[in-house]
């Protein structure tokens, strides 16, 4: 018998960016631990094919196409998702993208508004919405949720032309510690995920490059890239009542890299 915690029966956890990557490692273990799984993303076959995927644990599925940039189109699609699942005791917020740059100089007010309105601005819709349904439920005597911030370790190390990245990461951190301290009172947990080099689509261009594999992936204790799998152990924990009692920490998922 498994550790009866763990056993996400009757739990909904909702993943933006949960169609691929980070976000449907995490969805996976907690469709396999018996949790039903609202997906966010803005491609729609993507979404399908993860939804499919996610069906076959026999836990209930959705998905929706959210742009987490747009405000108005979070405080709808989470009043959807509600409608739909019943409920949501978990939010995960992973949709993040990067803008490339040459440098620091390099790096244009556009660039800079494009990344921090998604990985910022969407990170921070998507859990104020998600916190205002589990803060009603609170006050009429169902406490509880758990919030989740997908960061980076460009939030917590030196980022050298990814400084804009970087930022907005730190800034998922900073908000998590506040978000923690905030909503303790309403059994809501806060915690953040710093992933370090995983293999995924955005990191695409670095894993066909021979010269990164040979002075970074070298440089990673474990030896290789990180895997989307490699979060549904974190996934499942944060979802979990597990974690009850574990809010405002960070936990850095690298390999190793960050201490070696």
């Amino acid at each position: 018998m498994s550790y009866k915690p763990f056993d996400l029966s009757g739990k909904v956890a909702l993943i933006s960016g949960g169609n691929g990557g980070i976000g449907l490692g995490m969805a996976e273990a907690i469709a396999a631990s018996g949790g039903g799984v609202m997906i966010w993303g803005t491609n729609a076959g993507k979404n399908t094919a993860a939804v499919t995927k996610l069906k076959a644990y026999g836990v209930p599925v959705a998905s929706a196409e959210v742009d987490v940039s747009d405000e108005k189109a979070v405080i709808d699609a989470m009043a959807s998702a509600v409608k739909e699942m019943g409920r949501i005791d978990s939010c995960i917020a992973n949709a993040g993208i990067n803008v490339g740059a040459k440098s620091f100089l390099d790096i244009s007010g556009e660039k800079l508004r494009k990344v921090m309105s998604v990985n910022l601005d969407g990170a921070l819709f998507t859990l104020r919405e998600a916190a205002r349904h589990m803060i009603d439920r609170a006050e009429k005597g169902d406490p509880g949720g758990s919030l989740v911030g997908v960061a980076s370790l460009a939030g917590l190390e030196g980022a050298g032309r990814n400084e804009h990245y970087g930022a907005t990461k730190g800034g998922v951190l900073a908000m998590m510690r506040g978000i923690a301290v905030e909503l303790a009172r309403y059994g809501i947990r806060a915690n953040s995920v710093a992933p370090g080099w995983i293999a995924t689509d955005m990191t695409q261009g670095a894993q066909d490059s021979p010269v990164f594999t040979e002075k970074v992936i070298a440089r990673v204790p474990i030896r290789r890239w990180g895997r989307p799998e490699d979060f549904g152990g974190i996934a499942v924990y944060l979802t979990s009542d597990a974690s009850a009692y574990h809010s405002g920490d960070t936990f850095v998922i690298d390999g190793g890299y960050a201490v070696f």
